[in-house]
C-alpha cells in the first residue's frame, strides 16, 4: 500500500506541497462570476417570473391573429391592427405611444389557379409571388422548361421562349433559396419566358406553397410568376425527366392599386435618467395574405411589446428610452423601416441597441448578436441571467430588416431572437402560418428573454460599446 503522508520524511512533504502549490498557480483561474451582474439579477428574476406565470402573451397574439388575420400592407385589416395595437399599449401603461404614418403599395392577389393540362389533368398548389403582374384574362399557357438552378437556364436559354420556366431547386437555407423567388420571373423573362414557377422556398410541408416579394429588373418585360409546392414541382420535373412534355395554364389577377396610408405603431417606456438614449424593440405587423401571420410576424411583435408591458405592469423604469416600434410593410417594400430611419435619423446614435423579433420562436431557440468584441463579452454576461428558462448562449447573427436602417446609421449594436429555422421556414409565407402551430410556452420564453436582456442594456451605467 502506498505510504501515509506520516510516514514520508518532512522534506519530501514539503517539496510535495509546494510543488502542488506551483501547480495551482499555473492552472486557470476560474471564470469571472461576474458580480457587476448582482445588481440586475433580483430584477430580471421578477421578469422572468412575470412572463412565464401565464399565457398573457400567446392570448394577446390569439386576439391579434383571430381578429385581424391576415395583414398585408394596403389592408382593411392591417389598418384596424394598427388602431387596435396602439389602443392596447395606452391601456397597457406605455408612453408616448402614437402612430406615425407610412406610405404603402397596395398589391391585390386576386384569384389565381394553375393546372397541368397534359399529361393528365391535375390541379397545381400555387401562390402568386407578392408584386407579380396579372396573366391575360384568359390565363397563360405553355410548356414547362424546369432548370435547377440559374446557371442551367442561362445553359438552356434558347429552349425557353414562350415557355413556362420552373425553378426546381431544393431548399437549402433561406439565405440561399430565395434568391430563385426574388430573382426567378426576371431572368426567365431575359430568356424569354412567358410565366415563371417557383419551387416553394421552405422544407417540404404538406403541399403547400410559399409565397414572396419577386424583383423585375430594369428594361426587363414583367412576366407572371408564382410558387408551386414542392411535391407539384417534383412531379413535373419526373415527368419531364422521362421525356413527357408537360403543358401548364397558369391564371392570375393579380395588381397594383397605388399607394395607401399605413402606420408605424410606437410606444415607450421613457427613461429615468437618459431618455435621450434608446433600446429599440419591436417586429413587423403587416403579414403576406394568407394564413393569419403568426410566426410571421405577429408573435414577433407580442413578445417586444410585452416585454415593455411587463415592465410598466411591475413598475420599472430604467436609466434609458426602450422604445417598441411595430412596422409596417416589412413583406413587401420595408417602407416602415425606411421610414422610421428617416424620420429619426438626427436622433441614429442615440439608439444604443437595436432586437428584433422575425423569425418565430419556435424552439430551440437562441439570441444573435452582432457588435463589437467588447459589446460581444458584455452581452453574453447578461445572457447568463437568462439560464432559468434555457438559454446557455449569445450566438452570431444579430439583426433584422427593419432595424437594420437605422441601426446602421447609429452604428448600433442588433440582436435577433432566432426560432428554430426548421419549424420556422415550414410554414414561413404559407397559409398554415396561424397560431395552432405555436405554444404558450415558447411565446412566454421569448417575452421574458427579451425583457431582460433589455432591460438590463436599458439600466447599465454606460452604454454598449461599439468598438
Amino acid at each position: 500500500m502506498p505510504p501515509t503522508a506520516s510516514s514520508r520524511p518532512l522534506a519530501v512533504v514539503v517539496a510535495c506541497a509546494l510543488l502542488a502549490a506551483s501547480a495551482a498557480a499555473q492552472r486557470p483561474s476560474p471564470p469571472s462570476t461576474n458580480h457587476w451582474l448582482d445588481a440586475y439579477r433580483d430584477t430580471a428574476a421578477q421578469l422572468i417570473k412575470a412572463a412565464t406565470a401565464d399565457d398573457f402573451a400567446w392570448r394577446r397574439l390569439a386576439e391579434l391573429t383571430d381578429t385581424f388575420g391576415n395583414r398585408l400592407s394596403g389592408s382593411d385589416n392591417l389598418a384596424r391592427a394598427i388602431a387596435w395595437a396602439a389602443d392596447t399599449m395606452r391601456k397597457d401603461g406605455l408612453e408616448n405611444v402614437r402612430t406615425e404614418p407610412v406610405m404603402v403599395p397596395k398589391w391585390v392577389r386576386g384569384r389565381e389557379s394553375a393546372e397541368i393540362v397534359d399529361p393528365p389533368r391535375h390541379e397545381l398548389a400555387i401562390l402568386g409571388l407578392g408584386g407579380s403582374v396579372a396573366t391575360p384574362p384568359g390565363g397563360v399557357e405553355g410548356e414547362v422548361l424546369v432548370v435547377s438552378s440559374f446557371d442551367e437556364l442561362r445553359g438552356r436559354a434558347g429552349e425557353a421562349k414562350g415557355r413556362i420556366v420552373l425553378f426546381n431547386a431544393p431548399f437549402t437555407s433561406y439565405g440561399d433559396s430565395v434568391t430563385y423567388r426574388t430573382g426567378g420571373a426576371r431572368a426567365a423573362a431575359q430568356a424569354g419566358a412567358v410565366a415563371a414557377l417557383v419551387r416553394a422556398i421552405g422544407p417540404i410541408g404538406l403541399r403547400t406553397p410559399h409565397t414572396g416579394s419577386l424583383q423585375y429588373g430594369q428594361g426587363v418585360p414583367p412576366i407572371p410568376a408564382a410558387s408551386v409546392s414542392v411535391e407539384d414541382a417534383d412531379r413535373i420535373a419526373r415527368l419531364t425527366a422521362r421525356g413527357r412534355a408537360v403543358r401548364v395554364r397558369l391564371t392570375m389577377e393579380a395588381r397594383f392599386e397605388g399607394e395607401i396610408e399605413s402606420a408605424n405603431v410606437v410606444g415607450e417606456i421613457r427613461g429615468r435618467e437618459r431618455p435621450d438614449e434608446i433600446v429599440l424593440l419591436g417586429g413587423h405587423i403587416d403579414s403576406w395574405d394568407l394564413g393569419t401571420g403568426a410566426s410571421d410576424d405577429g408573435v414577433g411583435c407580442i413578445v417586444t411589446w410585452e416585454a415593455a408591458r411587463l415592465m410598466a405592469r411591475l413598475g420599472i423604469r430604467p436609466r434609458r428610452t426602450i422604445r417598441i416600434v411595430l412596422w409596417t410593410n416589412e413583406e413587401n417594400g420595408l417602407r416602415g423601416a425606411t421610414a422610421y430611419a428617416q424620420r429619426y435619423a438626427a436622433d441614429a446614435a442615440n439608439h444604443v441597441f437595436a432586437l428584433e423579433s422575425d423569425s418565430g420562436v419556435f424552439e430551440p431557440a437562441s439570441l444573435g448578436f452582432t457588435g463589437s468584441p467588447m459589446a460581444r463579452t458584455i452581452v453574453r454576461e447578461i445572457g447568463a441571467l437568462l439560464t432559468p428558462i434555457g438559454f446557455s448562449d449569445i450566438v452570431a447573427g444579430g439583426g433584422g430588416a427593419d432595424i437594420g436602417p437605422i441601426a446602421q446609421a447609429g452604428n448600433a449594436p442588433t440582436m435577433a431572437y432566432l426560432g428554430n429555422p426548421g419549424r420556422y421556414f415550414a410554414i414561413h409565407h404559407t397559409p398554415a402560418d396561424t397560431i395552432e402551430r405555436i405554444s404558450p410556452d415558447e411565446v412566454s420564453k421569448a417575452a421574458a428573454a427579451i425583457a431582460v436582456m433589455a432591460y438590463v442594456i436599458a439600466e447599465m451605467p454606460e452604454r454598449l460599446p461599439t468598438r
